[in-house]
């Protein structure tokens, strides 16, 4: 069937594979990014920075302190989200009661700040990071040879992707924070500290970028502009699966990871702008995106 159309099937499998790669990618820092906005509402434009910050910890932690990259794995998300939960609490929240704008154009500036400094100490050029020697090689599938890093990227993204989701969804917690979102003083009158709540949900939506950050790292290398590279594409996403929506951005940014590979496949010239153009169609059909709601 595939030479029917020209394209050899090994070709074709790669591609679909760096597509759903790309799309783990896109819907861990969609799916950050939905939390913040759709909890806080907040749209965090730091959260390319943040990804990029995750992938700079790991290394340090491996470069300068020899640590492993599963250590770095659990201790690169943990200490880039304190660093969130230090800058809501000291910057972010006086926004609260601001039009999204204000919180844009702060997170914007951080962005810009860390971003600034990254290449101030590091330079431009990626900072190697090698895969972990138990992922190291691959699997040979008849049709395609599997990396079994990129196998551990895909697997890893979509387990904390759905564990996020199930805890918003359908715990008694992820209840609360919603509702706190809503009436924040009724959920205060159960004895719930919101704030506080306020504050840790930035922290896991920013841990969550560096994570996916932690993973880049060695197929991407550690690069200052890593996060500025990719934190359009992951609006666009969010924008398409609906502001907001923790459903909509994990399906949205694997199945635009798809719709990105099979276009380097058949139409090459335009994969880079494709994920625009169904941003356009969707607004134009639904200008909440496929999975939001309307107010």
């Amino acid at each position: 069937m595939f030479e029917l159309i020209g394209i050899p099937p090994q070709a074709l499998f790669g591609q679909l594979l760096l597509g759903v790669i790309n799309g783990a990618f896109y819907a861990m820092l969609s799916l950050g990014l939905a939390i913040i906005f759709g909890l806080l509402n907040i749209i965090n434009f730091a959260h390319g920075a943040q990804y990029m910050l995750g992938a700079l910890v790991s290394w340090m932690l491996l470069d300068y302190l020899g640590g492993s990259y599963w250590w770095a794995l659990l201790l690169a998300p943990v200490t880039v989200g304190v660093s969130g939960v230090i800058l809501e609490r000291v910057l972010i929240s006086r926004l609260y009661h601001l039009d999204h704008l204000y919180g844009l154009l702060l997170t914007f500036g951080l962005a810009l700040i860390i971003q600034g400094l990254a290449r101030n100490y590091y330079g431009i050029s990626g900072l190697p990071y090698a895969i972990p020697p138990e992922l190291s090689g691959g699997q040979n599938l008849g049709f395609m040879f599997l990396p079994n890093y990129r196998g551990w990227v895909v697997i890893a993204s979509l387990v904390v992707c759905l564990a996020t989701w199930f805890v918003i969804e359908k715990t008694r917690f992820g209840a609360y924070l919603r509702a706190a979102t809503e009436n924040p003083t009724l959920v205060g009158a159960f004895g719930i500290n919101v704030p506080r709540m306020i504050t840790l949900t930035y922290g896991f939506g920013v841990a969550l970028a560096a994570f996916a950050g932690v993973l880049a790292a060695p197929i991407y290398s550690v690069n200052p502009n890593m996060g500025a590279d990719i934190i359009i594409v992951v609006f666009a996403v969010v924008v398409i699966g609906g502001m907001g929506s923790i459903l909509g951005s994990i399906v949205t940014g694997f199945g635009l990871g798809i719709v990105e590979g099979l276009a380097r496949v058949f139409y090459p010239e335009g994969s880079a702008m494709m994920i625009f153009v169904i941003m356009a169609i969707v607004l134009l059909v639904k200008p909440t995106g496929l999975f939001g709601r309307t107010a």
